[in-house]
């Protein structure tokens, strides 16, 4: 018999209406020097290589910024997230999953700065998410610290944070990215356009 009940939501256009990671780029770095980095990476890298896509944009925006400049504009981007781009019937279901005493968590392949304060706003359990490098004094090395949170790595690390737990779990995502993650799931949900019930029916 299960222990415990876990809700697992995936972020960009699931939870979020969005992709949040080239926002939150252009954020920090600015829209030029994001462009810049795109256009290094071939497209044909782009497509089939998206971590390694990923991995040269954090290096082109982050690299030698100040950690605690980074925390501060993630808090102040995940304030606008919380206000303007959540999915009012997917932030329905994860209430009716508190309501029903389950963990919730976010996991997802964004930047842990933003993800981490928007789960605490609604309430979330805990946040599973990519995370940036830092060196001795402070400063970002544009480094990814581990690995992207995509495909196998978001059930790595959901295993791992239900480690010692016989959980039921429930996972709500959207693309290709969350296929490994679905597939850990006793109960996958896809999550489209048309919205959700409040309460689980039959998706």
């Amino acid at each position: 018999m299960a222990t415990v009940t876990v809700a697992a939501f995936d972020f960009d256009k699931t939870l979020s209406d969005r992709d949040n990671v080239l926002p939150f780029l252009v954020e920090v770095g600015g829209r030029a020097a994001v462009v810049s980095a795109l256009l290094r990476s071939a497209p044909r890298l782009a497509l089939r290589h998206r971590d390694a896509v990923k991995a040269r944009l954090s290096h082109a925006v982050f690299a030698g910024r100040a950690e605690a400049d980074v925390r501060s504009a993630a808090t102040t981007f995940a304030a606008d997230v919380v206000a303007h781009h959540l999915r009012d019937d997917v932030v329905a279901r994860a209430d009716w999953h508190r309501e029903q005493g389950h963990r919730r968590v976010i996991v997802s392949a964004s930047y842990e700065y933003y993800v981490a304060p928007v789960a605490a706003a609604l309430g979330f359990d805990a946040a599973l998410a990519t995370r940036l490098a830092v060196d001795g004094t402070g400063y970002l090395t544009g480094a990814l610290d581990g690995p992207n949170v995509r495909r196998a790595e978001k059930a790595r690390r959901l295993d791992e944070w239900c480690a010692g737990d016989d959980a039921t779990i429930w996972v709500y995502g959207d693309s290709a990215g969350d296929r490994e993650l679905m597939a850990r799931a006793d109960r996958a949900i896809r999550v489209q356009r048309r919205p959700l019930t409040r309460r689980p029916i039959d998706e």
